[in-house]
């Protein structure tokens, strides 16, 4: 082999492994561990969400925090119906604060950081 395709070869094997390294840094597992305080904090505030276990909205908020989502405040609309009529949830997923505002559809990490006022890792 010539040097400058061994030269190559190493250099496609250490942006792999790099790559490889920092993928699973960012792996599900990881980011839920650091999404614990921030769901924490959530629940600390009242933050709730509302929501369906069908609903691919309400799905793609809970994604976001992985196994921290344990900590998070939710309903599950289906199965608590008159809970959700209570306090006026007409479409999922549909957050309330300890105060009773409302926020509708998908907010992600950042809108409920800035909601809540918690802070993202």
């Amino acid at each position: 082999m010539n040097p400058k395709t061994l030269i190559i070869s190493l250099l496609v094997i250490i942006f792999l492994l790099g790559g490889g390294a920092w993928f699973l840094s960012k792996s599900p597992a990881n980011q839920s561990k650091e999404y614990t305080q921030f769901a924490q904090c959530l629940a600390q505030k009242k933050l709730t969400m509302y929501g369906a276990e069908w609903c691919s909205h309400c799905q793609n908020e809970k994604k976001l925090f992985g196994s921290a989502w344990q900590y998070v405040p939710y309903v599950e609309c289906p199965a608590n119906p008159q809970v959700c009529l209570e306090n006026g949830v007409s479409g999922y997923p549909t957050w309330i604060d300890s105060t009773g505002n409302k926020y509708e559809g998908e907010q992600g990490l950042e809108g409920l950081s800035r909601i809540s006022g918690c802070q993202l890792p």
